[in-house]
């Protein structure tokens, strides 16, 4: 079923608008309050190497819904259509986006914003025909960046896997190589498979075209599955491919084939080499199957009348209950938006540059991370110190990184996430109750983590500070963050950890008492500098 017109009705001349049409219009402009923060973010996302492929999505989706309205009839007037489960749908949306509103989540904005958008399907087509049209929905998905947590999460995994298989590559060219963490060690020269190595920066653009082609795809469904899940395994591979290429060039050429032009040049023809091979298993799949034998055969990207569908719009019918409840819904949402909200001052805090590097008999030194690694830490303020004691066998690091907000692409990396990027490996971890007299929080519980890198091993205690609240989990810290975003105005957070190495034959216990020994020093300054 289709309740969009094909043809023009026949309106009265003192009536120059369809009544239907002001409705719809009116519903889009009470309701982009509701998903301005999320559009702002998206700008700014769509400005970054991982999603500047964003701004096509929407296009992409409005061609492949035109293109399903090809062959759609008309339902004749007075034809029963059930728009209500659209209205459920776009209240959904819109109370979502009001809960991003409130706490100020611009990501919980834009997944609400794709909801709205299948409500608005199913309200101007009815539930029987609307259903049926949610692909090019679904596709919009595509032009979101992911939440922060799995962004890193993915990051991290494709690293690991890139540089394993990048390895394998150099290998197999007779070229030895060892890999420590995420930095290929040619000997001569070291290459570290960088964040943006990962893949990610492909990845995301192949699947949404994967998507595309599993749409458009002339054949069985079952290799319209496979085309769209071959697309991530095939982006790893080709990325490990080129760090694998990258480094038998550094290897033979010198390092400057690992920078500027040619590192870029490598990047897009590897993108180029991913669109070809999904073009080809089409093929393949085809003709396999006794099918079409030339791509314009397999792949269905026909633009003819696509402008006269797109004018359908201009006669859309919608039943005015439906449609005056959706309105009433929008208000309302809207009004929880734009009217002025609770004054929440910044929370008072000292900078970390403060802090005392005498505690007692341990004295610290403070150090400043490389730029990079800043950038990608993404902290408003940290401090990066060791600190040493003449009764101390080994010294204690005191890092910590405070966030003014963790709503929008800023946020707490665990280091379950960075540790492993540096090639320590993660021996033991486990919760433990630790007990410092005199602080804020004499009895708590903190991460503690055993790490190895060759022969060394170093005991680590780590945790997340949340607003006066100390949590070990960072699914659970991310949860806190929306809840506090609502209830108390406040994103703000901090990772607090602290680290000694454990001595060739130290026993891991003496290890635990230093670092608790100097924690009753540190965590009695620590409120100052982040705010409970």
């Amino acid at each position: 079923m289709n309740t969009i017109d094909q043809t023009a009705p026949t309106l009265p001349k003192r009536l120059l608008v369809n009544p239907s049409l002001l409705g719809f219009l009116a519903l889009i402009v009470i309701s982009a309050p509701l998903f301005w923060i999320g559009f702002a973010a998206l700008g700014r996302a769509w400005t970054t190497p991982e999603y500047s492929h964003g701004p096509l999505i929407p296009l992409i989706s409005l061609y492949l819904f035109l293109r399903e309205l090809r062959g759609k009839t008309d339902l004749p007037n007075g034809t029963p259509c059930n728009r209500w489960p659209g209205v459920a749908v776009i209240a959904l949306g819109s109370g979502m986006a009001v809960l991003g509103n409130l706490a100020s989540i611009p990501d919980i904005a834009t997944y609400a914003f794709i909801i709205w958008v299948a409500g608005l399907v199913l309200l101007c087509m009815g539930w029987a025909e609307g259903k049926r049209h949610q692909l090019p929905v679904l596709h919009l998905v595509f032009m979101l960046p992911l939440p922060q947590y799995v962004y890193w999460k993915m990051t991290v995994f494709l690293q690991g896997v890139s540089s394993e298989l990048g390895v394998m590559v150099i290998r197999f060219a007779g070229i030895p190589v060892f890999l420590d963490g995420n930095i290929i060690d040619l000997g001569p020269y070291q290459l570290l498979v960088a964040e943006a190595c990962s893949g990610l920066r492909y990845l995301f653009p192949i699947l949404s075209f994967s998507y595309l082609m599993a749409i458009l795809y002339r054949g069985p469904y079952w290799h319209k599955v496979a085309l769209f899940i071959m697309a991530a395994p095939l982006t790893v591979l080709m990325n490990s491919f080129r760090i694998g290429v990258i480094g038998v060039l550094v290897n033979s050429y010198g390092i400057d084939q690992a920078e500027g032009f040619l590192h870029f040049f490598e990047g897009w023809v590897i993108f180029g080499a991913c669109i070809a091979i999904l073009f080809l298993t089409a093929l393949v799949l085809q003709r396999t199957t006794g099918g079409a034998r030339s791509l314009s055969d397999v792949i269905d990207f026909d633009f003819a009348g696509l402008g006269d569908h797109a004018k359908r719009i201009l006669h859309i019918k919608l039943t005015p209950s439906p449609m005056v409840a959706t309105l009433f819904v929008a208000a309302v949402a809207t009004a929880f938006v734009i009217l002025p909200g609770r004054d929440v001052p910044p929370p008072q805090r000292t900078d970390f540059i403060a802090f005392p590097t005498q505690l007692e008999d341990w004295t610290g030194t403070t150090f400043v991370l490389d730029q990079q690694v800043e950038e990608v830490l993404g902290a408003n303020d940290y401090i990066n110190s060791i600190y040493t004691a003449p009764s101390a066998a080994h010294p204690v690091q005191f890092f910590s990184a405070w966030y003014a907000s963790q709503t929008e692409g800023e946020g707490i990396h665990s280091p379950e996430v960075c540790l492993p990027a540096g090639g320590w490996e993660i021996f033991q971890l486990d919760k433990q109750s630790v007990t410092i007299p005199n602080t804020a929080y004499e009895t708590f519980t903190v991460n503690r983590a055993i790490i190895e890198k060759d022969f060394e091993q170093q005991l680590v205690y780590y945790w997340f500070e949340q607003r006066g609240t100390r949590m070990t989990n960072d699914v659970a810290a991310k949860l806190s963050v929306l809840r506090d975003g609502i209830t108390l105005g406040r994103t703000d957070g901090a990772l607090v950890r602290f680290v000694t190495q454990i001595g060739q034959d130290e026993d891991p216990a003496d290890a635990d008492a230093r670092l608790q020994t100097f924690m009753a020093q540190a965590l009695q300054q620590l409120p100052d500098y982040i705010p409970e």
